[in-house]
């Protein structure tokens, strides 16, 4: 991260069986805020390593296997939590919604509404230091069956996040790399960036490393997901002529059967 940012540390917390959560810490002011709380105990374990106390704890949506450890986490910590899905959230003490800046960590902190996986699914975007929090919207090499929402709240939510910085660190829900990358091989097998990405996350997880977080510019060149209005995607598909929209979908329902 370039020297003129504030001084954040990032750790990843592995949780449940293939659940990510994931604690940022100001070492100039000593806040600490964990996004998402699949369970309590490795998150307690990392918090009681590093000597850091919860600060702020961001949830992205309403599923058990984001929120289920808030109770035993918060502490005094400040809940934050879209406003649309805060009957279906723990206790709020913060209530936001597309758009909203808030200081998280002693940073900026933007919130987009990324609904698709559910809707009222929220992201949270730090510039600066270049992190985005995306849980089921966007993850590595794939992104959130559509529990909830249209493929055109997905896809519209996809491009929201493909917008921003490229040089951005995604910092998705799950450890699903392997699974999504198998399948983004049958779509785009002569990928020469793809063939190299799925070498090294076959390497990753064989020495037991996470896969998460990744660089969305990676994920631009590789992720179909995000490509479903490439031309020589539509085409290898044999859907040239076919909306972004109907493409999308496409590769959702391929990828739903896979």
């Amino acid at each position: 991260m370039p020297d003129d940012f504030a001084p954040i540390d990032l750790v990843v917390v592995p949780c449940l069986s293939d659940n990510y959560a994931f604690l940022v810490h100001n070492t100039d002011t000593g806040e600490t805020v964990l996004v998402d709380a699949p369970e309590a105990a490795p998150i307690q374990n990392a918090l009681r390593i590093k000597g850091w106390t919860l600060t702020d704890i961001l949830i992205t949506h309403h599923h058990p296997d984001h929120i289920d450890g808030v109770a035993a986490l918060r502490n005094g910590a400040r809940v934050i939590g879209a406003a649309r899905d805060a009957h279906r959230l723990p206790p709020l003490d913060l209530q936001v919604a597309d758009g909203d800046v808030i200081e998280i960590c002693g940073v900026d902190t933007h919130v987009l509404d990324v609904s698709g996986h559910t809707v009222g699914h929220i992201a949270f975007h730090m510039p600066e230091p270049e992190l985005a929090f995306t849980a089921d919207s966007l993850m590595a090499l794939g992104c959130g069956r559509l529990f909830e929402g249209t493929p055109a709240q997905m896809w519209e939510s996809l491009q929201k996040l493909r917008a921003l910085p490229q040089d951005t660190i995604i910092c998705s829900g799950h450890e699903y790399t392997e699974t999504n990358a198998r399948f983004a091989l049958t779509l785009d097998p002569d990928n020469p960036d793809l063939i190299s990405r799925v070498e090294g996350i076959t390497a990753a997880r064989a020495a037991g490393r996470p896969t998460v977080p990744s660089a969305l510019d990676e994920e631009t060149r590789t992720n179909p997901f995000l490509r479903a209005d490439d031309p020589g995607l539509k085409a290898t598909l044999g859907m040239a002529d076919s909306s972004d929209v109907d493409v999308f979908a496409e590769i959702r329902a391929r990828k739903d059967k896979f």
